[in-house]
């Protein structure tokens, strides 16, 4: 057998290094408008740790080590904020996320309107992960994950935040249409979905 292509760049089972907790420096790759199941308004935030942070590129590489068919960006280099809080005003965490970005960015202001998504591609912001507990296929588990946004500045002295467990006598039931990543358009081959 000869040596498969980027057999040396693939990462084994088990070899798998969980981001660390604490503060990262990131940059956004994208920012979707969107409506909740729910029906309310909502923002998608996919984002990557910056060249610059202590673990840089980790959810691209995650994303170029992905062995299956059908690559798919890390769910944990995800996240989703409900733009209007039940009254219909502005949520505590859409203002966190743009102040957060425009304290990250010298000279950003955000652009609303049909440009507001757009405006935040490959701009700075601080991210701090923590340790959140998850239920998936039935199995419960710990798993490293944002926890909320702050300024580049503000992550460099954040404590890592206390675990976020599941609400006690939780029913849980295996959810077999979810494997916990987001879907990558067909037409992408190698190449990072944000490029």
């Amino acid at each position: 057998m000869n040596k498969p292509n980027n057999y040396d760049n693939v990462q084994a089972s088990g070899d798998f290094t969980p981001i660390e907790l604490g503060g990262h420096i990131l940059v956004i790759k994208q920012v979707e408008e969107m409506t909740s199941k729910t029906g309310r308004p909502m923002i998608k935030i996919s984002f990557d740790t910056a060249n610059t942070d202590k673990q840089p590129r980790y959810f691209a590489d995650l994303f170029k080590n992905d062995i299956r068919p059908e690559k798919k960006w890390p769910n944990n280099g995800t996240t989703y904020i409900l733009t209007e809080d039940k009254d219909g005003n502005c949520s505590k965490q859409l203002k966190t996320f743009t102040t957060s970005v425009e304290r990250s960015n010298a000279g950003f202001t955000v652009v609303w309107g049909d440009k507001f998504a757009s405006c935040f591609k490959d701009k700075f912001i601080g991210g701090v992960f923590g340790k959140v507990q998850e239920e998936y296929n039935g199995e419960v588990n710990m798993k490293n994950k944002l926890r909320w946004f702050r300024s580049v500045e503000d992550i460099q002295s954040v404590e890592i935040p206390e675990d976020k467990l599941l609400p006690q006598g939780i029913n849980i039931t295996p959810r077999p249409d979810s494997d916990g990543f987001i879907s990558i358009p067909d037409s992408i081959d190698e190449e990072l979905p944000f490029n």
